[in-house]
């Protein structure tokens, strides 16, 4: 019981994940459009969603843990000032990666 409410793994996920977006793709870089925010933007998305696979491949997060994830990312995302819109589908599909992987190793 009490491994299903332990989240310092999913806190330091947390926070690696919300370093490595706004790294590399600062709130400014959303605002613009065209090649080089493309390009950063995508190569962000390859570099967590590996991390993501590999989170919930190894750690194998509970409801509960995947609930913390997408909440701890969703506030640290909207204090520092990222749109609604874009935290909303981040966060979606950042916690719905890692069911999918989570549950596809039972």
């Amino acid at each position: 019981m009490l491994k299903w409410l332990r989240t310092r793994d999913v806190d330091a996920f947390a926070d690696a994940v919300v370093a490595e977006l706004t790294k590399r793709v600062p709130l400014n870089m959303l605002r613009k459009e065209g090649g080089k925010a493309d390009k950063r933007f995508s190569r962000m998305n390859d570099v967590i969603s590996d991390q993501a696979r590999a989170f919930g491949q190894s750690q194998r997060p509970n409801v509960y843990q995947r609930a913390r994830l997408g909440n701890r990312v969703k506030w640290a995302l909207r204090d520092a000032g990222y749109p609604e819109p874009f935290i909303d589908a981040f966060v979606t599909e950042l916690v719905t990666l890692v069911t999918v992987v989570a549950k596809s190793r039972r």
